[in-house]
C-alpha cells in the first residue's frame, strides 16, 4: 500500500504498520494509517482529557482584558431567517451564507448550495461517556434548506460529523455530494453512503464548471474512539470561482506557515468563516483550538477582506462562557487596529451577502 507524503505515514518497524490489512481488503473499523499536522504538535492523550472533564485539573483563569468589560451576553443571537433569499439568492455571483450555529453555515454561490459541518441533532459526544446538549437551536432547520448539492466536511469530530444528519441529508431528494480529507470515506460507506469523494491538502476539484473545490491544511487532530486516533485526516475547504474565495478554516489551531501560505497562494480571500470557540483551558486546546487573537491572526495571514467567526454559541465544549469568544474577539481585534466590520460573527439564522 502506498501513502503519498504528507498524507499518513507509517515506518518499518512501527507497530501501526499493518498493511497487509487494507491489501487483502479485510474489513476494519479504521484505517492503520496515521496522519499528521505540517507543524508537529504535543499530544494531549485522553487520561490528561478525562482529568480536565473530571474537574481534577487546575482551572485557568478567564482572560485579564475581559474583566474591564460589561457582563458578557448570556445567550447566542438569533434572528428570523430570510427563507425567500436561501431559496431564491439575488445575486448568485455573489456568496450569500446563512450561519446555522457552530461550524454549520449554508454557502450559496453560482446556484450551488454547499453545507459545511452541517449538525442538526440536539446533542453530540464529546470524549466517551460524556454527552454535550446543544444549547442553541439551530439557526436554518433542515426542512427549510434548499436543494443541498454538496456537503463539506473538515474531519470527524462528532460536533462537526453527525451521524444522523449526515443521513438524512443522504437520503434528501438533492442527493448532495459529501467532500471528506483523506481516509474519511470508508466511515460513510460503512453508513451506507455511497456519493461521498475524499481529496487531500493540495488537491481539488471541480464542482461546476466555474467552481472549484480545494482541500487545504488545517492545525487539529481526528478521532471518534479511544482507538481511531488519526487514522483520518483533518482540513479546511477553500471554494473558488472567478467572482469571489471563500475560505472554511473547519477546525483547527493557529501556526505560523499554514495560513500564510493559503493567503500567498490563493492571493487573499472575498470570506473566511473561522473558529473563534472552544478554546480554554489553553494548556489541552492551544495546539487544536484557535483562540479569538490567533483568529485574528489566521484572518491577516490568509488576507481576508472579511471574516466570520465560528465554532460558538451552540454546544458547550471547554472552560470559557458559551458567549465568550465575541467579546474576546472584540479586544483582540481593537489591539490590531481592524475595524468590527472586517471581522464579525452572526446571529443564527442571519445571512450576509459579500
Amino acid at each position: 500500500m502506498h501513502v503519498r507524503p504528507g498524507r499518513g505515514t507509517y515506518g518499518p518497524g512501527n507497530r501501526r504498520n499493518r498493511q497487509f490489512c487494507t491489501s487483502h481488503r479485510i474489513p476494519l473499523p479504521f484505517s492503520f494509517v496515521i496522519y499528521h499536522n505540517h507543524v508537529p504538535q504535543k499530544q494531549v492523550g485522553l487520561p490528561q482529557i478525562l482529568r480536565w472533564k473530571l474537574g481534577m485539573a487546575k482551572k485557568e483563569a478567564p482572560h485579564p482584558a475581559l474583566a474591564s468589560l460589561p457582563a458578557v451576553e448570556t445567550s447566542t443571537p438569533v434572528v428570523a431567517t430570510d427563507l425567500q433569499a436561501i431559496h431564491a439568492p439575488a445575486d448568485p455571483s455573489r456568496l450569500q451564507v446563512t450561519w446555522i450555529g457552530h461550524s454549520s453555515f449554508l454557502i450559496q454561490h453560482h446556484g450551488r448550495n454547499v453545507l459545511t459541518d452541517p449538525v442538526f441533532g440536539h446533542a453530540v459526544t464529546q470524549v466517551p461517556g460524556f454527552r454535550v446538549r446543544r444549547e442553541s437551536s439551530a439557526g436554518l432547520r433542515m426542512e427549510d434548506l434548499p436543494p443541498v448539492h454538496e456537503v463539506l466536511i473538515s474531519h470527524n469530530h462528532y460536533d462537526h460529523l453527525d451521524a444522523a444528519t449526515v443521513k438524512r441529508l443522504a437520503r434528501s431528494a438533492s442527493s448532495p455530494r459529501f467532500w471528506v480529507p483523506s481516509g474519511l470515506s470508508a466511515w460513510f460507506r460503512r453508513k451506507g453512503i455511497a456519493g461521498v469523494q475524499e481529496l487531500a491538502w493540495g488537491e481539488s476539484q471541480a464542482l461546476e464548471a466555474n467552481i472549484q473545490l480545494h482541500c487545504v491544511p488545517a492545525q487539529h487532530f481526528a478521532a471518534r474512539t479511544p482507538f481511531d486516533r488519526d487514522h483520518t485526516h483533518w482540513c479546511g475547504w477553500v471554494l473558488r470561482s472567478a467572482d469571489r474565495t471563500l475560505y472554511f478554516a473547519g477546525d483547527t489551531g493557529y501556526n505560523s506557515s499554514d495560513f500564510k501560505a493559503l493567503g500567498e497562494r490563493f492571493g487573499g480571500m472575498d470570506l473566511s468563516l473561522i473558529p473563534i470557540g472552544a478554546y480554554r483551558p489553553r494548556w489541552i486546546m492551544k495546539p487544536v483550538h484557535a483562540d479569538p487573537f490567533e483568529a485574528v491572526q489566521i484572518h491577516e495571514d490568509v488576507r481576508s477582506k472579511r471574516s466570520i467567526g465560528c465554532h460558538w454559541g451552540t454546544f458547550r465544549l471547554t472552560d470559557e462562557p458559551l458567549h465568550e469568544p465575541p467579546a474576546l474577539l472584540n479586544i483582540a481585534l481593537a489591539e490590531k487596529g481592524i475595524s468590527p466590520a472586517n471581522f464579525s460573527v452572526l446571529a443564527l439564522g442571519e445571512t450576509v451577502v459579500v
